[in-house]
Parts: C-alpha cells; sequence; structure tokens
C-alpha cells in the first residue's frame, strides 16, 4: 500500500456513536469521519472519500466486529436504495437513538431545559407502514455491480423504482419494497411489464423525451387505493396501459393520470385527470373521517399519525372552553382532531388548495367550530385578524422542515398563548425556534413519535407554557 492510500484509509476504527442525519462518527488522530451503514460499537476499516479540514466522510471496506445493536437487513436493495437506511440497526436500538438525538438537538444547539423527556412513542409496524410511495420510470437505470458484470444487462435498461442518492437521472429498479402493503409491489411491477411489452418508452431525466414518468400509489386504512401515472403525453398505449390496471387490480379505487411536458415532477399546478373511480381516498381518525385528493398532504404513516395527533391533543389540554391557532394547518387534519375539544379552531395555511381540502374535511365529518384561511402566517396575524378571530388560548404550530420564520416567532410572542404545543419532523429547526421563544416560554415536556422505523426521521412535540 503506498503512502497516499494509507492516508486515506484507517484500519480497524471503533465506530462511536450515531450522529446527525442518520451517520456514524468514529474519531481517528482528531479528526471526525462520518459514515453510513455501520453502527456504534462496529469496527471496520474505513476509506475517505471526502475530506475537509476537521472532517471526513468514509466507507466501510470490511467490518472485523459486529455491534450487539445490529440485526439483518431485509431489503435485498438495501445499501443501494436512498431510503431505510437503518435496517442494519434493531429496531430498539433505532428508537434510542431518535430519542437521543432528539435530546441532543434541544440541549447542544437550542440549549434548552426541558422539564420532562417523554418517551418515544414506537411505531406499531415496523415495516408496510407508508400509506404513499412515488416511483420514478427512467431509461437508463441505476446498475448493481453485479448486473455491470452480466452479459445481458443493456438489453433491458429501464427502471421502475427509487433515484439513487445524489442522482437524479439514475433510477434503481425495485424489485420489491417493504414499506407499503400490497398490492403496491404488484402494480408496480406491472406496471413495468406492461409497458416493455408493449413499448411505451421509459422517460430519460436527463435529455427530457419518453412516455413514463411517474407512478404514484397511495392507500389508506379503510382499504382504499389510489394509483396515479404520470406522462410526458397521452397516447392510446397509454390509455391502455390504465385499462389494464383497472380489470387486472379492481382493488384500486381511484384511477387517474396527470400530462407533465415540464423539466420536474411536481403536478401541483396542473390538472389531474380521473380515468376511474373515485377522485379521492378516504383515510380514518377516530370517528373522522379525511380525504385524501393526489394535490393532498396526509400523514404517510396513518398509523403513527393517529399516535402524533394524540400527543399534540392531550399536551394541548384542551377542555371545551379554548380558542385554539392551528398555525401550517396544511389540509386541517390537526385543526379539525382537535375540535371536538375546543371552543374555536382557526386554521393557517399558505397553499391555497390545502384549505380549500381542509374545509371540506371540516364539512364532512361536521365540524362547525373551525375556520380556515390561505396566507403566509405572518402576513395574516394582523389587528384586524385577531378582532374577527379572537385571541388565542393555545396555538398549535407544525411547520415544514426548515422550522417558522422569525417573523412568526415574534408575532407569536406578541400574542403569547397560555400554551404553544409544536410539532416538528426536523428537531435540529425546532431547537433553533423554541430558543426564540424561551425569553416568554417554558419547555414543559416533549415526546418524539416514530413515524418512519428503518430511518433517522422522528416526529417530535413540545409543549410550552407560558412564563408567569
Amino acid at each position: 500500500m503506498s503512502k497516499k492510500e494509507k492516508q486515506f484509509r484507517f484500519e480497524k476504527v471503533t465506530i462511536g456513536e450515531m450522529a446527525a442525519e442518520g451517520k456514524c462518527v468514529a474519531r481517528v488522530n482528531d479528526k471526525v469521519i462520518f459514515t453510513e451503514f455501520l453502527a456504534p460499537g462496529d469496527v471496520a476499516d474505513l476509506r475517505i472519500y471526502k475530506t475537509k479540514k476537521r472532517f471526513a466522510f468514509a466507507k466501510a471496506e470490511h467490518i472485523y466486529e459486529f455491534s450487539s445493536s445490529r440485526t439483518t437487513p431485509v431489503c435485498e436493495h438495501f445499501g443501494t436504495c436512498g431510503g431505510c437506511k437503518w435496517q442494519h440497526i434493531t429496531y430498539e436500538n433505532q428508537a434510542l437513538y431518535k430519542e437521543k438525538q432528539v435530546k441532543d438537538n434541544l440541549e447542544r444547539i437550542g440549549k434548552i431545559n426541558v422539564e420532562e423527556y417523554l418517551p418515544i412513542v414506537q411505531a406499531k409496524s415496523i415495516y408496510y407502514y407508508r400509506n404513499k410511495l412515488e416511483f420514478s420510470f427512467s431509461d437508463k437505470r441505476w446498475l448493481t455491480n453485479e448486473e455491470i458484470a452480466t452479459e445481458d444487462t443493456l438489453n433491458d435498461m429501464n427502471g421502475l423504482g427509487f433515484h439513487v442518492p445524489e442522482r437524479f437521472d439514475k433510477v434503481l429498479d425495485i424489485k420489491k419494497c417493504h414499506l407499503q402493503q400490497d398490492p403496491s409491489n404488484a402494480i408496480r411491477l406491472e406496471v413495468r411489464k406492461f409497458a416493455i411489452e408493449h413499448e411505451i418508452p421509459f422517460y430519460n431525466l436527463r435529455e427530457h423525451f419518453g412516455i413514463l414518468r411517474n407512478l404514484i400509489i397511495r392507500n389508506s386504512s379503510l382499504g382504499e387505493l389510489m394509483v396515479i401515472l404520470q406522462v410526458r403525453e397521452f397516447t392510446n398505449k397509454v390509455e391502455s396501459l390504465l385499462e389494464h390496471l383497472r380489470v387486472r387490480f379492481p382493488e384500486i379505487t381511484s384511477l387517474q393520470y396527470v400530462v407533465n411536458q415540464k423539466s420536474n415532477d411536481t403536478f401541483h399546478d396542473l390538472d389531474i385527470h380521473l380515468f376511474h373511480g373515485k377522485q379521492y381516498i378516504t383515510e380514518q381518525m377516530e370517528n373522522l373521517n379525511f380525504r385524501v385528493s393526489p394535490k393532498s398532504f396526509y400523514q404517510t404513516n396513518s398509523i403513527q399519525a393517529y399516535e402524533l395527533y394524540k400527543v399534540t391533543r392531550d399536551f394541548a389540554g384542551l377542555t371545551g372552553n379554548e380558542n385554539v391557532y392551528d398555525l401550517y394547518t396544511g389540509t386541517g387534519t390537526i385543526a379539525n382532531f382537535v375540535a371536538g375539544r375546543a371552543k374555536k379552531v382557526t386554521g393557517i395555511e399558505y397553499v391555497p388548495m390545502a384549505i380549500e381540502d381542509a374545509k371540506i374535511n371540516s364539512s364532512i365529518n361536521n365540524i362547525f367550530n373551525t375556520s380556515f384561511y390561505a396566507g403566509d402566517v405572518k402576513d395574516i396575524l394582523t389587528a384586524s385578524f385577531l378582532e374577527k378571530e379572537g385571541a388565542p388560548d393555545v396555538i398549535i404550530t407544525d411547520p415544514p422542515r426548515a422550522g417558522m420564520h422569525e417573523h412568526v416567532i415574534q408575532k407569536m410572542l406578541e400574542l403569547a398563548p397560555q400554551r404553544i404545543v409544536y410539532v416538528s419532523c426536523n428537531p435540529a429547526t425546532q431547537a433553533r425556534d423554541l430558543a426564540l421563544l424561551n425569553e416568554k416560554y417554558a419547555v414543559k415536556k416533549v415526546r418524539p413519535v416514530d413515524m418512519f422505523p428503518q430511518t433517522h426521521h422522528v416526529e417530535n412535540v413540545a409543549l410550552l407554557e407560558k412564563i408567569n
């Protein structure tokens, strides 16, 4: 081994702990090394592939000792696919690492004093828990090393699956995904088979030609099933494919398609065409029904969404007399879920279409004490708005991963409700925001909820009470 090679290779390194974004961290010669697909306690040879002044990124070349926190991944695509990067870690340890992640973010980033840490709400199902999956087509799929060594690989370069990490133009052809219940896999494989047999061109992600672009499969706890096919143009062959799916899978209750000639796959600004069935599926939570349309947002783990909302409602401490503001309300799931225990709930959301869904969800559930407004939260919370809707006793906020804008936080401090319940999918930005609210509020308790087993992602709910 040359001197240069030794500089970029470390032997028998003991992995120390989990770090940000689910990576493992080790320390060699005062340098921090981040790596994936390892577990704390592993002993491995590491090869550096990217280095900075104080830290580096490495891949494991050989593992000498396996951590006691390890288990055997169930998926044949593990290590190549961009999802489920914690399949090699036992679920009990995943939960512990997520609790630690929340605590580290709040204490190290936010310097927050939390009075009580409640245990994480673990997932009831650690596989087949997603109600929505989105697959991409590509005529230049990603090839594994085994496939490259196979002579007839170039005869079939079409792929339908997930993008490999950091490659927008490469799709890993998925044979079986363990994230969504059947018939998800069967539908995807049948689409691929029919398209190849009938010579329907898969999309070229670099040059933007081809027909088949994207496939979305959504299901609900009521057994309803939505399939959305995104195409560059609607042709007779596309119509034949949709008709084939209708006949082959009678359990599909909503079959729709989108014609998209843009350079990206977003379709919120495009028309959705109904081919068969209803324009929506229905999700149920307690005694409430929620309509989920192709453009609707709904938490992708229905079972754990119920647990998340129960924690949120409990933290809000509602008695029936409170005026509640639900910021970043989306399609009004939280607002409608807590409305039965509040005097009034006002939801605010930036996306007008989501607000229309929120109003429909109130209507179909005969909920009459909600009102919804579309617009930027910081712009809507004016003096005239407060005069109309009344000052909030409780604010529930569930912002996107980036957290809340400083102007929104300042407005919350001005409104000064007795309690704030902050629901977050990113404990790092949540910690930053809690630090800004710290001048008037104490964090009484937090509780993580595991929405995404086999990944490092975690939701966290924090209860803040005004300091008197």
